[in-house]
């Protein structure tokens, strides 16, 4: 069984690519790389197709994440359906993302931060506005909270 999981943010370009990447590395790290599916997408469809943007991937390569061959894209209602886990990046994309869920999807509607061991923040800061020093934050909540998340996911669901 392949255990998936969404993560979310507005515009696909910061934020969640930089989890993607985070996560999928950690997870081949853990050899987990059969058991746990990654995808990011945002909410609203911006930058759909582009690369995530060249601060973001320039703080990820300075940690040895390459984020270079990602691309932006929209969720969409189907991905509801597919992922276990859909992780907000902050509260106003986990409430766009409750508006677009049945009834029934709204448990694996979740905040990413929820997962992490070092940070009380409930929310990853965007830092697309922002200075330089946005994209380095956004990279330690995400490396706490992607390695909080395999913890939860090798305890829960892939104990056997």
């Amino acid at each position: 069984m392949t255990y998936r999981v969404l993560l979310v943010c507005m515009g696909n370009i910061c934020r969640s690519p930089t989890a993607e990447g985070v996560l999928r590395q950690m997870i081949r790290m853990a050899n987990l790389g059969d058991r746990i599916e990654v995808d990011s997408a945002g909410t609203h469809g911006y930058h759909v197709g582009e690369a995530p943007d060249t601060r973001t991937q320039r703080a990820a390569a300075l940690r040895g994440y390459n984020l270079s061959q990602l691309r932006s894209r929209k969720v969409a209602r189907q991905d509801l359906d597919y992922f276990d886990l859909v992780l907000a990046m902050d509260k106003n994309n986990l409430d766009n993302l409750q508006r677009m869920a049945r009834p029934d999807q709204l448990q694996k509607i979740q905040l990413f931060m929820n997962y992490a061991q070092n940070f009380d923040d409930d929310e990853v800061p965007d830092p697309y506005y922002g200075l330089g020093h946005g994209f380095d934050l956004v990279l330690d909540m995400v490396e706490d909270a992607s390695q909080g998340l395999i913890n939860e996911i090798q305890t829960k669901f892939l104990k056997h």
